[in-house]
């Protein structure tokens, strides 16, 4: 547990300036796979809207078998139950249009040069496991067909990341998938009743480019990494198997209850502790270990605190950290261990 009486910001002389990092880091690809159950596409096969979402049972389309006809829409939702396979929640909504686009079409078909078969906008809104929102990715692009370039055939959706929100804020990327779209059911029904009347499980690899990644500070004596009394983790003052260390940490996201972009964490106690909303993980060598209540560091903006306990069996020398925060991970750093 954090000494809360150690947070007030006269116990560390670290200023402002040598609390950015030596150089900057360049976001790197992450891939995040997203788990989705209960898919279900709605189709705009009905035209009066005092019909829609009325019928409690499963419901098909009446286009279902024979296809909805070229330009026509469909509503898509689903459960979001994992990323990376970690337990996760939120919701994938998207809205598509059929083009139907194939170099030798058909008649009611489009041509074009490519194989597409719709144009969708899409939302994933991410939740922790008790709800707690992290973030959402959202963009647009077209569907079905070809991967997209440099991409591995499996891989149908051909859509762009145009940004994000929360932990995600800013985030660009591309978003390749099976290109399932989910049971086929008519907008006449009722989508309270999409769990109880089922729909398919789906996963998309959202291949998402952060505007920043979560990093250990980088300050004139090196990597800010801390016993508990403050005191740097050094060479000549090395951490110790099953010692819990402090360490100060840009890019972990937003906070609750929060603060505006590029302000402050405010001072505590006049102010409650602000928790990181995301994810946390930190890995010593490679093994997952707690982070112990991540926050925002009092008075200083974009800084961290996570406090995080070296395994036992961490052998004597130089062991190496990093940490990921709503699934992306950063750079690793080197500390000394006894």
């Amino acid at each position: 547990m954090i000494r809360r009486a150690n947070i007030v910001t006269t116990i560390i002389s670290v200023t402002v300036a040598a609390c950015r990092l030596a150089s900057a880091q360049q976001p790197v690809t992450t891939t995040l796979t997203v788990d989705l159950t209960n898919q279900v596409e709605y189709q705009g096969d009905i035209y009066d809207p005092a019909k829609f979402a009325r019928n409690a049972n499963t419901t098909p389309s009446l286009g279902n078998g024979t296809g909805i006809l070229n330009f026509g829409v469909a509503t898509i939702l689903a459960d979001i139950v994992a990323v990376n396979g970690q337990p996760a929640k939120g919701l994938f909504a998207a809205r598509d249009r059929w083009i139907a686009a194939y170099p030798v079409p058909v008649p009611g078909q489009a041509i074009a040069d490519v194989r597409r078969g719709r144009i969708r906008e899409f939302t994933f809104e991410i939740l922790q496991p008790d709800g707690t929102a992290v973030g959402s990715i959202m963009g647009m692009g077209l569907a079905e067909g070809d991967p997209p370039p440099g991409q591995p055939s499996t891989e149908k959706a051909n859509w762009a990341i145009t940004g994000g929100t929360g932990a995600f804020l800013g985030a660009r990327g591309q978003v390749g998938g099976t290109g399932a779209s989910g049971r086929a059911a008519s907008m006449a029904e009722d989508p309270a009743n999409r769990r109880v009347n089922g729909g398919s499980p789906n996963r998309y690899l959202v291949h998402i480019i952060p505007m920043t990644v979560p990093q250990i500070v980088t300050t004139a004596s090196g990597p800010a990494v801390f016993h508990a009394d403050f005191s740097p983790v050094t060479a000549t003052k090395p951490a110790s198997p099953g010692e819990v260390l402090i360490a100060m940490v840009n890019g972990l996201g937003p906070t609750h209850p929060g603060v505006d972009p590029g302000q402050p964490f405010p001072t505590y106690p006049a102010n409650p502790l602000q928790s990181v909303i995301s994810p946390v993980e930190v890995k010593v060598n490679g093994q997952s270990t707690v982070a112990i209540n991540p926050i925002g560091w009092p008075t200083l903006v974009d800084t961290y605190r996570v406090d995080f306990r070296v395994p036992e069996g961490v052998v004597a020398g130089t062991a190496s950290v990093r940490l990921s925060a709503a699934w992306i991970t950063g750079p690793a750093v080197q500390f000394a261990v006894q």
